[in-house]
């Protein structure tokens, strides 16, 4: 298996909201960027998972398991931000299903 997609972890952990401007302030962070196998979900996974064929979700596996707090992903230079929906740890690796969103 090959890691050759590029993933950036986000944290939007800094973002808060100001009461008193009524607006949202400071920005998500990059906090890990690592490589790793990127695949769609099939259509019988994706309906056994989210109950529905169009969710847009994605397999992404890595050799090693993300120790820092996410928020959510975007994968390549592709700006599609990815939130976390299942986490597996099989006896190699990490495998993360994720859905647009």
């Amino acid at each position: 298996m090959r890691m050759d997609q590029k993933i950036n972890f986000y944290s939007e952990k800094e973002r808060k909201y100001n009461p008193h401007t009524s607006k949202y302030e400071g920005g998500p962070k990059l906090v890990a960027t690592c490589y790793g196998n990127v695949t769609d979900v099939g259509t019988n996974r994706s309906v056994e998972l989210f109950g529905k064929y169009d969710q847009q979700a994605k397999t992404i596996r890595f050799s090693e398991p993300v120790t820092q707090s996410w928020s959510y992903l975007t994968i390549g230079d592709n700006q599609v931000k990815y939130r976390l929906r299942t986490e597996r740890h099989p006896l190699k690796g990490v495998a993360l299903i994720v859905g647009e969103g």
